[in-house]
C-alpha cells in the first residue's frame, strides 16, 4: 500500500480518498485540509443524495476526470465520507489537488 498523503489511500481496486463535507454552504469548493481529511463545501442540501452527488461532481472536475470514476464507498448519511477515485494514483490524485488548493505539486 502507499501512501503520499494521509487522507489518500491506495488499494487494489484504486484510490480511497477521505473528505469531510459540509452541506448548504455559500459555494461548492475544495477549501484545504484538516485531521487527515480533504475539507469540502457544497451549496447542495444533505438530503436526497444532493450533497454526495455533488461531492462528487466537485471532486470529478477538480480531479478532471469523469464523475463515473468517483464512487462513494462510505459515509452517505454523514459529514465524513470516504470515496473510491478509479484510475489515478496517489500521487496524480494529491498534484491535482494541490493546485486546486493554490499550492505547487
Amino acid at each position: 500500500m502507499y501512501t503520499v498523503h494521509a487522507m489518500l489511500r491506495e488499494d487494489a481496486e484504486g484510490v480511497v480518498l477521505t473528505v469531510r463535507v459540509k452541506p448548504r454552504a455559500r459555494r461548492n469548493a475544495i477549501i484545504g485540509v484538516r485531521n487527515d481529511a480533504l475539507l469540502v463545501e457544497v451549496t447542495a442540501p444533505p438530503e436526497q443524495n444532493k450533497a454526495n452527488d455533488a461531492v462528487i461532481a466537485l471532486l470529478a472536475e477538480a480531479l478532471n476526470i469523469s464523475k463515473s470514476r468517483v464512487e462513494l464507498l462510505s459515509g452517505q448519511t454523514h459529514r465524513d465520507k470516504r470515496l473510491r477515485i478509479w484510475g489515478l494514483t496517489p500521487s496524480q490524485c494529491w498534484e491535482r489537488l494541490q493546485v486546486v488548493l493554490g499550492q505547487r505539486p
